[in-house]
């Protein structure tokens, strides 16, 4: 099956309510190449260098989305040009992408990342971490961030119970942080969902599903 094919398959599936982040991480440039004439123009990436070098060699009307987990000191390189970042899990994080943001001029959005899964090697805030962070002073000062929405990655299981009951927490979550509107904190968006959950994530709620193997296939270790 080609890219295209994958593409419009799974295209086919969704609702104009859901956005697709296609995950490129670890994918030649041609792959992407090949997706952007299929008509896809936003794409997922876990590294910043490998997201830049991508940035730097592709089309400049693609929204590139990090959906890594992020280093503090690496986020200057991505600040010029990133849409969206997915996994901000820390008032340290915001601070530095505000810093970087002002440094460019820019406003850049962010999702909050929420631990759902009860995997331990998944990173994210509590719900309390998250109601701390956007009472404090700190936050509210933050001009060139806005937090538009919320991200969490379900266990890797196959209990599709567990799963749906994880995403439904978010979902949760996020209808009740929806009435807090600031200048820098409005949510519209509810990333989750991968390749192998994103059917459950929609029913659940989600309004933007981040797939890679079924669009690309298997992922290309590195």
């Amino acid at each position: 099956m080609s890219i295209q094919t994958n593409l419009e398959t799974l295209k086919n599936k969704l609702t104009e309510e859901v956005t697709l982040v296609a995950v490129s991480k670890t994918k030649p440039i041609a792959d992407l190449q090949e997706a952007y004439q299929a008509g896809q123009r936003i794409f997922g990436e876990n590294k910043i260098q490998e997201m830049t070098n991508k940035w730097e060699a592709l089309p400049k009307d693609i929204e590139w989305h990090m959906i890594g987990h992020i280093q503090t000191n690496k986020v200057k390189y991505m600040a010029p040009y990133v849409n969206l970042i997915h996994a901000v899990d820390s008032l340290k994080l915001l601070k530095e992408i505000n810093k970087q943001a002002a440094k460019n001029d820019r406003i850049i959005h962010c999702l909050l990342q929420l631990k759902i899964a009860k995997e331990e090697s998944k990173f994210g805030l509590s719900k309390e971490d998250l109601e701390e962070i956007i009472a404090l002073e700190a936050f509210k000062n933050f001009e060139n961030i806005k937090v538009v929405g919320l991200m969490g990655m379900a266990s890797f299981t196959d209990d599709e119970k567990q799963v749906r009951e994880e995403f439904s927490t978010l979902k949760n979550l996020f209808d009740q942080l929806k009435n807090i509107q600031t200048f820098n904190f409005e949510l519209q968006t509810l990333s989750m969902g991968m390749s192998g959950d994103y059917p459950i994530a929609i029913e659940c709620g989600s309004n933007m599903i981040r797939v890679g193997s079924a669009i690309f296939g298997a992922r290309n270790y590195i």
